[in-house]
């Protein structure tokens, strides 16, 4: 049976047509007694191979390691959770910071009775009495116009959610692709676009790749099962599994049963979303598809092909396979690309990508060495991330705050700025020079209207500013040398 039977069919009552009942069996030798009444997997090698699945750490090694070095009330626990983890769990959730759940409890307000908040949750997830509480559904715009619908846990159970995801973090990152590139550690949004660039150059033909509301369709049978079989903690398993199915309450104050999908802003569902995909697309690809090169970042795929003959097969095989997995190919938006550039010529409807907010597409370049132009196919940063950026700044009235000091704006103002530079400017670093005039004149009419002066004052004072303080904002640095304001 292959990888993609074993993840996508052999689940029990996956298939309708089959009526009989299954004829249940004694164990073999090696095999767990116990694997089928508790829903878990039989431990023997032989099932494994069988099944397709990767081969798991030994049952019991993990849970030695995490006894060491506890209290006795905490061995006294069902369950192994330190106190320990629970702590460095809230330490990460409040670096990264975020808005609170349907309780209202904002991160300030969770750390004013700290101690209480972590022993609580400590207590119940030891003891396997911990149930998260309904997720708050919110919706954020998306560049194109569309919302996206984010699902945001409680502080309390983010903080639970980030013991978990640092356990099950550990088991599964040996296992995953290295063109995965999706929230892991020593791999980046940058890395996935280098990789693609180069790639670009070797491979005429580009599928891309999209998967049609990802998170919210991810079946919960499927999910566990792969869970299951890399986990040895029962525990974690569990909790895993009410945080799947956990309910969503809207802005209403209405809630609602979830059936399928994993919440996109739950602390675990990156890397649950990963695992789901590992063996969906990265391993089937794998195993087709064994010469064709890709780069994933979560649900965002790119197939190099050399073909555009290639491309539709794979096209039509991936949607067959996705749809074993309980996902589909969004129609409009998953295409065949062809990289054009000046010595790929041919006419196709299809010449550009955005991948990771880069679009790709034929670009002008230069030879260092001979100083002659060309035309490659190159990453910049896209316009609909560009106007996305703007109008987060508009929103939020930055340039209409005058009772502000230049100083004031500029702390205020260069954190936004800054992250995104320092994202976009990765990759054909001119294309942000528009963007620095825009920005500069959105600071000479900050100016004028602080002031009330005329225009030209305003662009001397800021044109100088610049001279005299050439780091003061962030964008500053990335201006086309020799360029004033």
């Amino acid at each position: 049976m292959t990888l993609g039977q074993a993840l996508c069919v052999n689940v029990g009552t996956v298939n309708p047509m089959i009526s009989e009942k299954p004829q249940v069996r004694g164990p073999h030798k090696g095999e767990s007694s116990e694997a089928g009444t508790r829903g878990g997997l039989a431990s023997s090698s032989c099932e494994g191979s069988v099944m397709g699945l990767e081969p798991r750490s030994q049952p019991g090694a993990f849970r030695s390691y995490q006894q060491e070095g506890k209290s006795r009330k905490e061995k006294q626990k069902a369950f192994a959770v330190s106190q320990k983890e629970v702590k460095e769990a809230w330490l990460q959730v409040k670096r990264k910071g975020g808005k609170g759940g349907v309780d209202g409890e904002s991160i300030k307000s969770f750390e004013e009775k700290l101690e209480k908040n972590l022993y609580k949750l400590w207590n119940r997830m030891s003891s396997g009495s911990y149930h998260p509480k309904a997720v708050l559904r919110v919706e954020i715009p998306k560049g194109n116009g569309e919302k996206r619908e984010l699902g945001i846990p409680t502080i309390l159970d983010r903080v639970a959610q980030q013991v978990v995801r640092a356990r099950l973090e550990e088991i599964l990152e040996p296992i995953f692709h290295k063109d995965s590139y999706g929230y892991r550690r020593n791999q980046s949004a940058p890395a996935a676009v280098k990789n693609c660039r180069s790639r670009c150059w070797s491979y005429d033909w580009v599928l891309d790749v999209d998967i049609r509301r990802f998170f919210d369709t991810i079946d919960h049978e499927l999910m566990l099962k792969a869970v299951r079989h890399h986990c040895q903690e029962r525990w974690m398993v569990m909790y895993i599994e009410r945080w799947l199915k956990a309910p969503v309450r809207q802005l209403d104050g209405s809630e609602t049963q979830t059936e399928c999908g994993t919440p996109q802003g739950g602390v675990i569902s990156p890397l649950l979303a990963n695992l789901y995909l590992h063996y969906a697309f990265d391993m089937w690809m794998g195993r087709e598809y064994p010469e064709v090169k890709f780069e994933r970042y979560a649900d965002d795929c790119v197939i190099h092909c050399k073909s555009e003959a290639q491309a539709g097969e794979l096209k039509e095989a991936l949607a067959r396979r996705l749809a074993e997995c309980r996902l589909s190919l969004h129609p409009e938006k998953t295409k065949v690309v062809y990289c054009k550039d000046g010595t790929r010529r041919r006419t196709y409807p299809e010449q550009r990508f955005t991948f990771l907010g880069y679009t790709f597409e034929a670009r002008g370049a230069k030879n260092t060495h001979t100083n002659k132009r060309f035309l490659r196919f190159l990453p910049a940063v896209s316009s609909e991330a560009s106007k996305k950026f703007r109008d987060t700044l508009k929103r939020e009235r930055w340039f209409r705050r005058t009772q502000q000091s230049v100083e004031g704006l500029a702390s205020e103002l260069n954190p936004i700025v800054r992250g995104f530079y320092n994202y976009f400017s990765h990759f054909y670093r001119s294309k942000l020079y528009r963007l620095n005039d825009w920005l500069d004149a959105s600071l000479v009419r900050w100016w004028r209207r602080k002031t009330g002066c005329n225009w030209q004052k305003a662009r001397r004072f800021i044109s100088r500013l610049s001279r005299q303080q050439p780091r003061l904002f962030a964008h500053w640095p990335f201006r086309l040398p020799g360029r004033a304001v």
